[in-house]
């Protein structure tokens, strides 16, 4: 049987909104400690079941990089995920900043071969849908997270339908 479908999750956006006042947004424990990103404690613990419920493979697909094991993963329950690791910039960054496609696309597309994929991110273009679907065989979906409001209940229903959809031959 074919391996599932992998799930790429950023953290900036999607599991920590920002953008409004902070006093908009609840606080959850425990406390960020001195050394740590003093947003974590906009990280819902939440969000960690209901990721673990989505029908597929996590990995981080984030900035946060291997951070994202060490700071998000406890907070939210979860097991320590693979993660992508960006490569060196390159010549084709400034086309891809020219033609407006996202500068995890190309890698993410590498990372993931063949494999379907859903992307969570917060900034996602119709540009990097239609790269997507040019160069991807295996179904994908680029799924935008609105920054300011982060993850919620119609997201993780979405996703989870698409990545059950994307299971069946």
């Amino acid at each position: 049987m074919a391996p599932g479908p992998l799930i790429y999750l950023d953290v900036d956006g999607p599991l920590i909104p920002f953008g409004l006042e902070p006093s908009f947004y609840p606080l959850f424990g425990p406390s960020p400690q001195d050394d740590e990103n003093p947003l974590l404690g906009r990280l819902d613990p939440a969000h960690g079941p209901r990721l673990k419920a989505l029908p597929g493979e996590l990995a981080w697909a984030t900035t946060w990089l291997h951070d994202a094991n060490d700071s998000l993963s406890p907070r939210l329950g979860l097991p320590r995920l693979p993660v992508v690791d960006w490569p060196e910039p390159s010549d084709s960054d400034e086309f891809n900043a020219r033609i407006g496609l996202h500068w995890k696309t190309r890698p993410l597309l590498d990372h993931a071969q063949d494999r379907p994929f859903a992307w969570i991110d917060d900034e996602i273009s119709d540009i990097d849908r239609d790269w997507v679907s040019g160069h991807h065989a295996a179904p994908a979906l680029l799924h935008r997270v609105d920054p300011q409001r982060g993850l919620t209940g119609d997201d993780y229903r979405e996703l989870d339908e698409w990545l059950r959809e994307s299971r069946r031959p």
